[in-house]
């Protein structure tokens, strides 16, 4: 996989979208594997649920690429990108292509829900109700499932398109040349 060098890319995402996918994978991660000190997973589920704030903000008033309307497909779009993928013949996209995108709304939903759910569970209003933390666990695994997805789907257009998505998630660059949006 390529990584590309300045003089032949193109910055996509800025430091915000950066800073906030890296933040909000340390954060998850660790309110994941941490559930005592209960305080501890509960600082780490506001960051996340902080962060989704920020992204949502983000996603009507940020860069071009960081905008939900760069990246958010309709319905008939992300089953013709879907269909194409499975042909092997999907587009590149210099920003999230339409699966990912569908991922990120995904992902900001279940986290969102997760969050809700946790902070439900804190309150006397729904303390000890065992449906609140039926429902948090079932969105925290449906949110595993979910990661895995979109690790796979990362590695399969990175492979298909010869760069490297980690890095540019880090640089924020991805190589000119042929693509969509």
């Amino acid at each position: 996989m390529a990584v590309p060098n300045e003089s032949k890319s193109v910055r996509v995402w800025d430091l915000g979208v950066r800073l906030f996918h890296w933040a909000l994978v340390t954060c998850f991660v660790a309110a994941y594997l941490i559930e005592r000190p209960r305080d501890l997973h509960e600082a780490f589920g506001y960051a996340v649920a902080g962060l989704v704030a920020f992204r949502l903000v983000w996603g009507v008033i940020g860069t071009r690429h960081a905008r939900f309307t760069d990246f958010v497909p309709g319905p008939r779009r992300f089953l013709g990108y879907l269909r194409d993928m499975i042909r092997g013949v999907e587009a590149r996209y210099l920003g999230h292509n339409p699966a990912g995108g569908a991922m990120i709304i995904a992902l900001l939903t279940i986290l969102a829900g997760i969050c809700a759910t946790g902070v439900m569970m804190g309150m006397d209003a729904y303390f000890g109700e065992s449906w609140v933390e039926e429902a948090h666990e079932a969105l925290v695994s449906v949110a595993l499932a979910l990661v895995v997805l979109h690790v796979v789907g990362v590695a399969l257009s990175s492979l298909r398109h010869g760069e490297n998505l980690v890095h540019a998630m880090i640089t924020g660059r991805k190589a000119k040349g042929e693509h969509r949006a």
